[in-house]
């Protein structure tokens, strides 16, 4: 008797991967699969060339470097599927009108294209912060990473309290409405709730409408109090439930929040130079002003040119000058001021969000980077 021959379906060569995808050997992912999730939300399905498996803790992001047009562009995107699936990951996106990334991804990137990836990175996951029960707040597109970490619990069978409550403009901009609802069916432990702030064509809205209150809340979960809280949506609704779980007594050393808003506000980019401003001031308190240098920074593109003190960082100086940079986290972490530094030295340091290679190229993420010489900056 003979043996069957092997298998040369190719989803059985990647369920087959053994070796583990390593962003720092190789950063290429390669689009396997686009899927409308709502009228303006598309997931972007990912592989490796060659097979490959992905690790990572439910609720981390990867910082993805585009290429649109003549530019590179940096955007950091949480991941949206679960590590209990390994051999692929997906990342979500919503249409923003205007946003030169999600709009390019949404008409431009398809099945069998390349980009580039860094990461896993973050700690905004239930992996980092254990607990019996969980309470998971999301607004918007900010559903991805606790997606994530529904999928997992989900996928792995545990019967452990989850609830999940998802604020959105109407029924049918519920991203992941359908798995949801099929989740809280088929596990007794995990329930999702929905509030609607307006009804859709074709369906009115018999949940909770408006936003998410203190009264709704309560309804919903009445024990919330008792829950470690993950929240992750836009900066308006952080702020909001933020002052709203304050207010109502909760335990604000269990409360967790991710957010990376590329849109920012001129006001909070008035607020980030204010805070700056104040931290340098501290620092300058301390330094002899004989003895502090300040350096000419020179943006190659614009033809923008600011100085910038010794002990301030290029985004700083930046922002207080009145020249936006993209900019995230300002830890060093997500990779979104990225840039190559053609002229100079700076004192970089970071939190993982850019790879020794790069380095050694010339770039910098100017968020963590402060001057030690005159700098010329292809921006």
């Amino acid at each position: 008797m003979t043996s069957a021959p092997a298998s040369t379906e190719p989803a059985a060569t990647r369920l087959a991967a053994t070796a583990s995808w390593d962003a720092e050997a190789d950063d290429a992912l390669v689009c396997l699969a686009v899927r409308d999730e709502t009228h303006d939300v598309k997931t972007f399905v990912l592989g490796t060339p060659e097979p490959r498996r992905f690790a990572y803790a439910p609720g981390q992001f990867l910082t993805f470097a585009f290429e649109i047009g003549a530019e590179t562009i940096n955007r950091c995107y949480t991941i949206s599927s679960a590590p209990t699936r390994p051999h692929a990951l997906s990342f979500t996106v919503k249409r923003v009108p205007g946003g030169p990334v999600s709009n390019w991804l949404h008409d431009t990137l398809k099945v069998g294209d390349t980009v580039r990836a860094l990461g896993p990175m973050g700690d905004f996951s239930c992996f980092t912060h254990p607990a019996p029960k969980y309470l998971l707040l999301s607004g918007g597109s900010g559903v991805t990473p606790m997606m994530s970490m529904a999928r997992t619990f989900h996928d792995l069978g545990q019967a452990r309290d989850v609830a999940f409550v998802h604020s959105a403009r109407s029924p049918a901009d519920i991203v992941f409405r359908g798995e949801l609802e099929t989740m809280a069916r088929l596990d007794p432990a995990f329930r999702f709730h929905a509030v609607c702030e307006s009804d859709a064509p074709g369906e009115a809205w018999a949940g909770p409408k408006g936003r998410l209150s203190l009264d709704i809340l309560t309804r919903a979960v009445p024990d919330f109090r008792e829950r470690e809280v993950f929240v992750c949506g836009p900066k308006p609704y952080m702020d909001a439930v933020r002052a709203m779980l304050r207010d109502a007594g909760f335990d604000m050393a269990r409360h967790h929040e991710e957010s990376f808003d590329f849109g920012a506000l001129p006001e909070a980019e008035q607020q980030a130079a204010a805070e700056a401003g104040r931290a340098l001031d501290t620092e300058a308190e301390s330094t002899p002003a004989a003895t502090m240098r300040t350096y000419r920074v020179e943006f190659a593109k614009t033809r923008r040119v600011l100085d910038c003190p010794e002990n301030e960082t290029v985004l700083d100086a930046a922002r207080k000058a009145g020249i936006r940079l993209p900019s995230s986290c300002a830890k060093g972490l997500c990779g979104t001021c990225k840039s190559k530094v053609t002229k100079g030295t700076v004192s970089m340091t970071h939190a993982g969000g850019i790879r020794q290679r790069e380095i050694d190229a010339g770039m910098a993420l100017l968020c963590c980077s402060k001057p030690t010489s005159d700098l010329v900056v292809e921006r």
